[in-house]
């Protein structure tokens, strides 16, 4: 099939080499000259494990390019809207500037039986809005929105072999005919058995925030659950190990640590929240509320543990924090849990070092005023303290009895709880976990 996918950032960038993978002809459109120049050699904009490799895969076939011109969309079947709907400066909402611009930037080049597919997510009510757009200028096109459910370090696959496909057409059924579309377009990894739900457009609007709450409602539970460890003196590894083992809880998303970050999370679940507020039913989802404040209460506790394992101080302590992403296998900075405890830290005299084996390109633009340094070694060097912050498996790897030799005093936080305390206690170090004995 003929595509278009606007908006090539994380989302549209990895779509779009997906479908030309997949054997479709795909063009991918970005206001941004310098995303398109480093898309069209190849070059991810951002780290992305395999995106690269696919990059260059695909685009040796022919079927995949990269313009900075709207007007490429034109003759094409299917139009994916993969822009960014960023939190509004000041508010909890959404901002849809770029959604809005991406659905008017096309109209003009629609045709009658074009399908528009909306893969960003946006607040419920948003595809309706849209929807009478198109069919304002092309009574013959259909809007629909299909989330997706990428995660970071793990895009491609997700794209090429997804867990489940949504969705939402106007009507809800089956036989809406942009659904035939869909299956089309998608029928390769269908054909390999992944299911797909179609529903009405709302409904296929909530599943991505709803399904970002969720997880983001686990992460907070456990992370309160190791709050009250602490007091307690119990272990919440342990406690996890423990519930996950009921199926109808199950484990994943049960590690207690400095909470969650990044693009996704913190800014769904507030645009959540606003827009249930919009629509009268705010009562519905307050206590996303107390998981946002747990989860940013992580940071600050963080900070107490460093100045407890520094001995009741931080002024003028070497702290160097391993990791500066909000997760592994990304360079993604945005709300990093990890580069906001880094600079919390520094405000409170410390003298901080960060290291991470991606990200800090990004992380020095982000917060400027932070030391950086590449080489773990030095980085290390005569530290009083070490925060494992981002879960890199370098850093899930090391050797206490190697990195022992180049601190100045063996002392460890392990924000992640991915270190064994046993090990590292018996090499020497002072550990520390979040919500351990």
């Amino acid at each position: 099939m003929r595509i278009s996918v606007i908006g090539c950032g994380y989302l549209g960038a990895v779509h779009a080499a997906c479908m030309a993978k997949l054997g479709h002809d795909v063009v991918g459109i970005d206001v941004d000259e310098r995303k398109i120049a480093e898309l069209s050699a190849a070059r991810a904009p951002f780290y992305e494990p395999g995106l690269e490799a696919l990059l260059e895969e695909v685009q040796e076939t022919g079927r995949l390019t990269f313009t900075t011109d709207m007007a490429a969309a034109g003759g094409r079947d299917v139009h994916f809207i993969c822009v960014g709907t960023p939190q509004k400066k000041g508010e909890n909402g959404a901002d849809l500037t770029f959604v809005d611009a991406a659905t008017i930037g096309l109209l003009p080049y629609l045709a009658p039986g074009d399908v528009v597919v909306g893969k960003s997510t946006v607040p419920v009510g948003t595809a309706a809005r849209l929807s009478s757009l198109v069919e304002a200028r092309q009574p013959e096109a259909h809007l629909v929105w299909n989330p997706e459910f990428l995660r970071e370090g793990h895009a491609v696959s997700d794209t090429l072999l997804p867990d489940r496909f949504v969705y939402g057409v106007a009507d809800g059924s089956e036989e809406h005919p942009a659904v035939l579309v869909l299956d089309e377009l998608y029928a390769t990894p269908l054909s390999n058995g992944t299911p797909r739900l179609v529903t009405d457009l709302p409904t296929a609007e909530l599943v991505k925030t709803a399904a970002n709450s969720f997880l983001a409602t686990k992460i907070s539970f456990i992370n309160a659950m190791a709050e009250l460890c602490e007091a307690a003196g119990a272990d919440v590894t342990r406690l996890a190990d423990a519930i996950g083992m009921d199926d109808r809880i199950g484990r994943k998303f049960l590690q207690a640590g400095i909470g969650f970050g990044g693009g996704c999370l913190p800014k769904d679940i507030r645009a959540f929240m606003a827009r249930a507020g919009e629509l009268g039913a705010d009562q519905a989802l307050t206590f996303l509320r107390e998981v946002d404040a747990i989860n940013m209460r992580r940071r600050s506790r963080v900070v107490e543990l460093t100045r407890e394992l520094c001995g009741g101080g931080l002024l003028g302590k070497r702290i160097t924090v391993l990791g500066a992403a909000f997760k592994p296998e990304s360079d993604d900075v945005r709300d990093s849990p990890a580069l906001s405890i880094a600079a919390q830290l520094q405000l409170q005299g410390a003298v901080v070092t960060v290291t991470d084996p991606k990200a800090l390109s990004n992380a020095s633009r982000r917060f400027p005023e932070l030391q950086y340094e590449q080489d773990l070694d030095a980085a290390t060097q005569n530290a009083d303290a070490v925060l494992l912050l981002t879960e890199w498996q370098e850093y899930r790897e090391l050797d206490p009895h190697v990195l022992k030799e180049t601190v100045a005093i063996p002392r460890i936080l392990d924000g992640r709880n991915v270190l064994d305390p046993a090990k590292w206690r018996s090499a020497g170090w002072q550990y520390r976990g979040l919500g351990r004995p």
